[in-house]
């Protein structure tokens, strides 16, 4: 072995001691705390370099704003100097009306898993959470919301889509709630306690159907739209099917002790069960679920959402499956977890300064290529996170995505703010709000239809699972191929450009990046031989959004 070997070898063993001897304190901000627990923790390997800018920008532009960067944000990123610009880019992207529309798409899916529109039009359910978002609402208001609004008042109404388009059914929602507030699937549980997971006991289940099982659904008779109603009493028993053992129990949060009715006082009703009348008790079961879930004391609600958070912008959550946890299958770091969780308490269950301090972590930023000959992405060591792992989009964020590389955002937003510049109210084009919502209505349509095909129905994956529709869809959909032949659009932009100036146009646009050497190198071999110039642009834009590369956050 050389001389010059040995020394970068222990040139390396050096750094990785470094990396695990970072002192954790309480007094540093949240992202060194997290990276020092990732770094310090057995399992991390020597980790991947910090990436480039223009993987950065892209990555967490996709991640916080739900589309890619239009080619003057990577060119402007990638010129500009500034030591702190990546910072400066995350608070921008925090405090636009493009996070409140990526948070609206992220929560939409998690908590309605794409389902039709049944008693709350989905247009109203997600105009309520992307104004949401837009105030900064707390995880735990909006938790609290969404399990008290019984649909009665028009301005909570769409709050209430959580329970009234599950039909209120005390299986599904009492399914759902374990899962998606509290990170337990307790659908196994139901009928006795789990064979195969210890921690999932039916007292565990019915526990939580015992807050809903007295709410009822009930349609007005003049207005027709339906709304929660509920029962003064009704007790909840269970019997196991494997040892036909009956019990009972009150309301309660997984092994929390059980809530207990007050004394039955009189009246029990604030209005009384009649025909076609909504009854409310004057104590209602119900309303004890938003306060029992979001209660300091439940540890479980916050380190699921914290967990959640994780999935999201680091693409696998520190408990996987998320809704999964139990002892058999816990933490991969579990002092993080609490770490996350306790930060957001203090916080007040502030999403938005968690979501900032994970992007700002070495984590959150490390490349998602290994320090391999061949640097090829990796989809390895997934529980270390020592390197960033690929991320399939969204059908939101790809449908946008597509929108914005192709130029079709950008003229359609001209488009709106030319017309209303010519209303009464002409400075209302120049409001960011307004030209978010405006674009977002222009292109509504083309989005719904992409996600139609993109989109499933039912508890979500964010595994890559591409359909024979979906590819067939991408090669011959009529609306892909409008996006990429739209006049004025990328590929006329491209046609007029000098063909050696196309592969850096085309990359910046697409890709968020420049193009490397080969890559330029096979742009221009393609003009060079082609006898239809325009044709071939247009093959080459196709190509690109639907290449691997742009499929993915890397």
């Amino acid at each position: 072995m050389t001389r010059s070997r040995v020394i970068v070898i222990i040139g390396i063993v050096i750094g990785s001691m470094a990396n695990h001897s970072h002192t954790l304190r309480a007094s540093d901000p949240l992202h060194v705390q997290i990276d020092a627990l990732v770094s310090t923790h057995s399992e991390f390997k020597a980790p991947a370099a910090i990436t480039d800018d223009a993987s950065f920008l892209r990555r967490v532009t996709l991640d916080l704003a739900g589309t890619i960067p239009t080619a003057n944000d990577v060119r402007e990123f990638l010129a500009d100097s500034a030591p702190d610009k990546r910072i400066k880019l995350v608070d921008h992207l925090l405090g636009s009306p493009q996070y409140a529309r990526r948070m609206q798409y992220v929560f939409d899916t998690l908590l309605m898993e794409r389902r039709p529109n049944k008693h709350v039009t989905a247009e109203q359910w997600q105009a309520y959470l992307r104004e949401s978002f837009l105030q900064n609402k707390s995880w735990r208001q909006l938790s609290q919301e969404l399990l008290s609004a019984d649909g009665t008042d028009e301005q909570t109404r769409a709050a209430a889509r959580f329970l009234l388009d599950r039909e209120l059914n005390v299986d599904q929602v009492t399914r759902d709630i374990g899962r998606i507030f509290l990170g337990r699937d307790l659908e196994c549980a139901q009928c006795h306690d789990h064979p195969a997971i210890d921690d999932y006991l039916q007292r565990h289940y019915y526990g939580l159907a015992a807050f809903i099982k007295r709410s009822y659904l009930v349609q007005d008779p003049k207005t027709k739209k339906t709304s929660i109603g509920e029962k003064a009493e009704g007790d909840v028993q269970f019997t196991s099917v494997f040892t036909s053992e009956t019990d009972q129990t009150a309301p309660r949060m997984l092994d929390a002790p059980p809530i207990v009715d007050p004394p039955p006082g009189e009246p029990l009703y604030k209005v009384k069960p009649a025909k076609n009348v909504r009854s409310v008790p004057v104590y209602s079961r119900r309303l004890q679920l938003a306060k029992s879930l979001t209660d300091d004391a439940n540890q479980a609600f916050r380190e699921n959402i914290a967990n959640r958070m994780w999935a999201l912008m680091m693409g696998r959550g520190l408990v996987d499956p998320v809704d999964m946890w139990h002892a058999q299958n816990p933490p991969s770091h579990p002092k993080l977890l609490n770490l996350l969780a306790d930060s957001l308490l203090e916080h007040d269950y502030d999403l938005r300064y968690l979501l900032r301090e994970l992007a700002l972590t070495d984590t959150y930023q490390r490349s998602s290529r290994q320090d391999t000959p061949d640097h090829a992405p990796s989809s390895s060591r997934p529980t270390d996170f020592s390197v960033a792992l690929l991320k399939p989009l969204s059908p939101e964020q790809l449908a946008l995505s597509m929108m914005r590389a192709t130029g079709v955002a950008e003229q359609q937003l001209a488009v709106a703010i030319s017309k209303q510049e010519k209303t009464d109210d002409p400075q209302l084009a120049v409001d960011p709000i307004w030209q978010e919502e405006a674009l977002n209505k222009a292109l509504a349509s083309d989005t719904k239809a992409f996600v139609k095909i993109f989109g499933v129905e039912g508890v979500q994956n964010a595994a890559f699972d591409a359909s024979a529709d979906q590819a067939l869809f991408l090669r011959n959909g009529a609306l892909v191929q409008r996006w990429v032949t739209q006049k004025n659009g990328l590929s006329d932009r491209l046609n007029a450009l000098d063909h050696h100036a196309v592969a850096e146009e085309l990359y910046v646009s697409v890709f968020s990046r420049l193009p490397d050497a080969d890559e330029t190198s096979f742009v221009n071999e393609v003009l060079d031989a082609t006898t239809d110039r325009k044709a071939d642009l247009q093959q080459l834009v196709w190509a690109a959004l639907v290449s691997t590369e742009f499929r993915f956050n890397h």
